[in-house]
């Protein structure tokens, strides 16, 4: 499907009576995600998550049209605030959605905060958006970094039995979320994290990295996602790692929007996450063969997620009758919705660990354990 075109709508809105919801125009939506750069197939499968439930909407929210900017922030906060400023000052969107990477998400909250403008993250994991710096006009619908890892913390100590365990984390905010909510719940429940590595964005080579794991540890815990994943994946497999010392991740290692790229070395890798395309329930089913049928791919929780933020989109402006143009209105009402597992500011989430299995198509897909955990937040107050 092709994003769609902006339209002026002007004969149509002259058709309606003074006070109708096509009277007042269409309802413009700010989209922001990496199209381009590291991340460009997660970025890409966010977009395309919304666009499908808009799709299957008729491009219309409470009878009147829905019209989305789509922009490319190249994953860079820089640039994601030039998107943003033009989205708000020269576009005039009535709300702003997208973000995926935390550094860029922190970097968007004071420009957010004083133009007021109604924010949605359905995808950006940072934990004191949340926790200790709650915005005011910004609501998350996703999920936090460290509460998915908290359960998988335990799980590795308890169920799969590792005591020593090495981290490499990307080194910025969604990595050190990550690592923090696993290594806290990892250590809570008797094991230890004897050595913490942290790689830079820009790394084209994580062997200086691997070859500092130490030898008595009993798995890796990794955090990556896009081109971070495959590099990590193929230098591990060549440093003799693999197969050596069991690998185990955060839920983006093993997602969607990377798996089919990866090769044998994924197999066995235990992660845990909030969504996979494996999940076997009569509505992801459904959402499964419809993002199959339209895009060709297999879902991600990157286009799972943004589907279901467009979903408390629409409800949001229902509740409101439309009226898109009262901000306080519009973001009071995106606080209220309640669907799936939305439960108020903070998701409470079924986290699923999953290994990548031997089996033919292993890379189409990923195969539960037998185990759900739920997501929980940090123990410290805000």
């Amino acid at each position: 499907m092709r994003p769609p075109k902006i339209l002026l709508l002007l004969a149509a809105a002259a058709m309606v009576a003074p006070g109708g919801a096509a009277a007042q125009g269409p309802i413009k939506i700010g989209f922001i995600s990496p199209l381009t750069g590291a991340i460009a197939a997660a970025g890409k499968d966010m977009y395309s998550g919304c666009e499908l439930y808009w799709q299957e909407s008729g491009w219309q929210m409470a009878g009147r049209k829905v019209e989305v900017v789509l922009e490319d922030n190249e994953g860079n906060p820089a640039t994601a605030l030039v998107k943003l400023r033009k989205l708000v000052e020269n576009d005039r969107v009535h709300m702003v959605a997208g973000v995926i990477l935390s550094n860029v998400a922190y970097a968007l909250v004071p420009f957010i905060e004083a133009q007021e403008i109604p924010t949605m993250y359905p995808i950006n994991s940072a934990d004191d958006l949340t926790q200790r710096k709650r915005p005011k006009w910004l609501i998350r619908t996703g999920f936090s970094a460290g509460g998915n890892m908290h359960p998988f913390g335990e799980y590795a100590s308890k169920v799969l039995g590792y005591k020593k365990v090495v981290t490499v984390g990307l080194d910025y905010a969604f990595g050190w979320e990550t690592v923090g909510g696993f290594h806290q719940s990892f250590e809570d429940n008797g094991g230890q994290v004897v050595q913490k590595l942290w790689v830079p964005l820009n790394v084209q080579d994580y062997s200086p990295y691997l070859s500092q794991i130490k030898k008595d540890a009993d798995a890796v815990f990794v955090v990556a996602l896009g081109r971070w994943t495959l590099l990590f994946a193929s230098q591990y497999a060549a440093s003799g790692l693999r197969g050596r010392v069991p690998l185990i991740a955060g839920g983006t290692y093993t997602d969607e929007h990377v798996l089919p790229q990866l090769g044998d070395e994924s197999i066995g890798v235990v992660s845990a996450h909030h969504y996979s395309a494996a999940l076997d329930t009569p509505t992801n089913r459904r959402f499964r063969a419809a993002f199959e049928k339209a895009y060709s791919r297999i879902p991600s929780f990157y286009s799972e997620n943004c589907y279901t933020g467009a979903r408390i989109i629409n409800e949001a402006v229902r509740a409101i009758g439309g009226k898109v143009e009262d901000r306080p209105a519009l973001m009071a009402a995106l606080r209220k919705v309640a669907i799936l597992h939305v439960s108020g500011r903070q998701p409470v989430l079924e986290i699923q660990p999953r290994r990548v299995p031997e089996a033919a198509g292993v890379l189409a897909g990923l195969s539960a354990l037998p185990a759900l955990l739920r997501s929980r937040p940090w123990p410290e107050s805000p």
